[in-house]
């Protein structure tokens, strides 16, 4: 399947770092031109914005999750445990990447260790780390 520039590329930021997220979403917008970015602040607002999306039309779910680990009220572990439990994308629609700046390796043999998520990826951020992520090719 060849790259389509026409559709717009969807993704959930979940990180309570505020400036993080700012930076996160002019980092993609600038590796991809069509984003739709959503942030979330913790595992739970996230949850109950996929519910929301997955009740009203589960094609709106987003494409990308970028996910941190360490939040309040619910961290990136307790975000995949409670994801997986409900079900939440039956369809393997949205792919889940952490996003963290912890360099512990029982961390990343963790992320590893979830068969949701697509790899670990450690902050900060860059242009080269999205477009990798993303599959965006030079030219593109």
């Amino acid at each position: 399947m060849s790259p389509n520039n026409t559709k717009t590329v969807s993704v959930l930021l979940v990180d309570d770092d505020e400036i993080n997220n700012f930076i996160s979403i002019k980092l993609i917008k600038k590796a991809l031109t069509n984003t739709d970015i959503m942030a979330c602040l913790n595992g739970r607002f996230a949850i109950d914005q996929l519910v929301e999306i997955q009740r009203k039309d589960p094609s709106q779910l987003p494409d990308y999750i970028l996910l941190d680990i360490n939040m309040p009220i619910m961290n990136g572990w307790e975000f995949l445990d409670e994801y997986k439990r409900i079900n939440l994308d039956p369809l393997g629609k949205s792919k889940i990447f952490i996003i963290s700046s912890s360099v512990f390796s029982n961390d990343i043999n963790k992320a590893r260790s979830y068969p949701l998520v697509k790899d670990f990826i450690s902050k900060p951020l860059n242009v080269d780390k999205i477009k990798e992520l993303f599959g965006v090719t030079e030219g593109a």
